[in-house]
């Protein structure tokens, strides 16, 4: 069975390129176009997707309407997958999506929508209950936490900073040790390594992980105390 989508876009031609590009793939089916806040959920009532592809800015206000899209689907359609195509690297927007967890959420830059691999890729690990969140975004949050002064990052080795940003992009270990050229269970010691350096509490599931990374990346304030404040059973 396909992946039913359902697009969300105001730029008529943006929204048509998308829907085109991600109807030549074979596994993926849009069911719907919209072009707003509104219509989006009552498409999603109507039509039943998997996931949605939304952009970050749509009527009725043009400020956050991808963001809070996925907070309402979180509570009426939990199922229902979403991926938010933003032009933002603020780790403030990235940080709203993955707050309720990260389960069915991505965030990925709007130039992805060139890049048909990683877009579909994101919707078919959102689909599947995984999340995603664009390269650039993670070497910005990284970059930022890294620099300030005193920050827990600079005592990850090189190898765990490569963990941690495939970490952040939503990849399992199974995955992490692919790219990595590592075995998972070496993944699994560098995991336990950062959360100990970082003041993480451990986690077991991946999501959570995932979230409590994403978290502590994407907060602009604080280092290890808002993490384990954060840690919500939620996910």
């Amino acid at each position: 069975m396909p992946i039913r989508i359902v697009v969300a876009e105001d730029h008529y031609l943006l929204r048509e390129g998308l829907r085109r590009l991600l109807e030549a793939e074979r596994d993926l089916k849009v069911v719907a176009v919209c072009d707003g806040l509104d219509s989006l959920l009552d498409a999603v009532a109507a039509d039943r997707p998997d996931v949605v592809v939304t952009d970050i800015r749509m009527p009725p206000t043009n400020l956050d309407e991808g963001i809070r899209a996925a907070e309402q689907l979180r509570a009426t359609h939990p199922h229902v997958g979403v991926v938010v195509l933003s032009q933002y690297l603020e780790p403030g927007y990235a940080h709203a999506l993955f707050e309720d967890g990260t389960e069915r959420r991505a965030y990925l830059l709007k130039e992805r929508v060139n890049d048909i691999e990683q877009l579909a890729g994101a919707i078919r690990s959102v689909a599947a209950g995984g999340s995603a969140v664009d390269p650039k975004v993670v070497e910005a949050l990284v970059g930022s936490k890294a620099g300030r002064e005193h920050s827990p990052l600079r005592e990850l080795t090189p190898r765990e900073r490569d963990v941690l940003r495939e970490m952040a992009e939503g990849k399992n270990n199974a995955s992490i040790a692919q790219s990595l050229f590592l075995t998972e269970r070496s993944v699994e010691k560098v995991i336990h390594s950062i959360f100990r350096k970082l003041g993480l509490g451990w986690e077991a599931s991946v999501h959570k992980r995932v979230k409590a990374v994403i978290l502590y990346l994407a907060d602009p304030e604080t280092g290890t105390a808002a993490l384990t404040q954060s840690r919500d059973t939620r996910t």
